[in-house]
């Protein structure tokens, strides 16, 4: 029997990349997972794959920058599985045009709500489950663009992350009285569709030196299943190959 049977996790942008490698590891340790997105088909996909292996997956597909989004998946998770164990905040994206001389409000409404806001309503939505049972574990992909600044995030989705983190840090400062942890989870380059929205396309030799999505399914896993008395504040996972670090060698020029 897994370390999460009996226990109810909600991951969100679970259709892909983190989202989806953060669900199959989760429903592998016994977990019933709920799974968010946008994209109605690519969800069933994943609750197919969950399925198949044995494990238990529903799809709940929904727009969660609508604050009621958030609000009617949550009860319904509630109302219908009988509580909520884990929180898998890693719904976002970013825009192709991202730096200052042809960022647009658009774009950063779109980056801000779907990064940002989004994760904000989740949690909202996920608490009064958690408080109810006394025990709850939020988990927030948050980047290390949440931690350092650069240009190639753009500002948009680095000032999105940085509140990622910041509100992680302020969950644990009013809920550990109520046995609820929260992590902000900070990897580096991840080889995700998210790298097709970038301004200089991203090689395949290049994304195999990366992170992996199953790297990050595999440490959420393991910060679910911590004991109640333990929480990982923060943590940062990053390629070997670091494309940053290997730029500023002599000698290698940029990434």
């Amino acid at each position: 029997m897994g370390k999460l049977a009996g226990k109810i996790a909600w991951v969100t942008g679970a259709g892909s990349g983190i989202g989806e490698a953060a669900a199959v590891a989760l429903a592998e340790e016994g977990a019933s997972v709920v799974l968010t997105g946008r994209r109605a088909e690519a969800l069933s996909r994943v609750a197919e794959r969950i399925g198949a292996n044995g494990g238990r997956a529903t799809v709940e597909p929904g727009d969660l920058a609508r604050a009621e989004t958030a609000e009617r998946i949550a009860g319904r998770i509630v109302q219908t599985l009988g509580g909520l164990h884990v929180l898998v905040n890693n719904a976002g994206l970013n825009v192709l045009e991202r730096e200052w001389a042809r960022l647009r409000p658009s774009g950063v409404d779109e980056v801000i709500h779907a990064d940002l806001t989004s994760a904000f309503y989740c949690v909202i939505a996920a608490l009064p489950a958690m408080r109810a049972q006394r025990d709850g574990v939020l988990i927030h992909t948050a980047s290390l663009a949440g931690r350092l600044v650069s240009p190639l995030p753009g500002p948009t989705y680095t000032a999105a992350k940085h509140g990622v983190v910041a509100m992680s840090h302020s969950i644990n400062m009013e809920e550990c009285v109520n046995g609820i942890r929260s992590c902000a989870l900070c990897p580096g380059e991840v080889a995700t569709p998210i790298l097709d929205t970038r301004p200089v396309p991203v090689s395949a030799g290049e994304r195999a030196k990366m992170v992996q999505p199953e790297d990050c399914g595999e440490l959420i896993r393991y910060i679910a299943c911590l004991p109640p008395h333990v929480c990982i504040n923060e943590i940062w996972i990053t390629p070997t190959w670091n494309r940053a670090y290997v730029a500023a060698l002599p000698g290698k020029g940029a990434p």
